[in-house]
């Protein structure tokens, strides 16, 4: 009688644990995950095709869609780039931003091997648009918005000279210290 008790115990466990697993299952296959959501807000965003090769593997996207020179992808760098916005020697603010690249799909592979270059690249874009102090100034202006972008892309042109369409700017944030 004693050894029957904890079995009839770790059987009901079993069997709870299996349920709880089928409701998860079930209610992560309807689209309630964590990697849906986000894939969702670019699919919606564009209202191009389904997400491809890794979505959680570092953090990289790609996105099948119509661009004029082909197929088109969506590379989406593993974390945002956050920028020092100095006032005279002292760090005034910092500005987030949220990069997506249209890539041509025949240099995909290039370019998730290229991450570390590229995130250089713009990184040292940003700095000198920075000291500047124009285009990361004030974040609601368009020009300055486009300014950025066209910065960002041509300098990226340097490191990767064909198959870069564009460069998407999906977030900015300013936050002041």
């Amino acid at each position: 009688m004693k050894q029957i008790i904890p079995a009839i115990i770790a059987a009901i466990f079993v069997v709870l644990g299996a349920g709880g697993a089928l409701f998860m299952k079930g209610a992560f296959s309807s689209g309630g995950n964590a990697s849906a959501g986000a894939e969702s807000h670019e699919a919606k965003a564009s209202g191009h095709g389904e997400e491809k090769g890794g979505g959680h593997g570092g953090g990289h996207g790609a996105k099948s869609g119509g661009g004029m020179s082909g197929d088109v992808e969506y590379y989406k760098f593993s974390r945002e780039f956050v920028v020092p916005i100095t006032e005279g020697e002292r760090v005034d603010s910092l500005v987030i931003i949220n990069l997506n690249l249209e890539i041509d799909k025949s240099v995909s592979d290039q370019v998730y091997g290229m991450e570390p270059k590229l995130r250089d690249n713009i990184m040292s874009t940003l700095i000198r648009l920075s000291n500047e102090g124009v285009a990361l100034g004030d974040l609601t202006n368009p020009e300055n918005y486009e300014t950025i972008r066209s910065m960002i892309l041509a300098n990226l042109r340097e490191v990767l000279p064909t198959g870069l369409e564009n460069v998407l700017i999906l977030d900015m944030a300013k936050q002041h210290i």
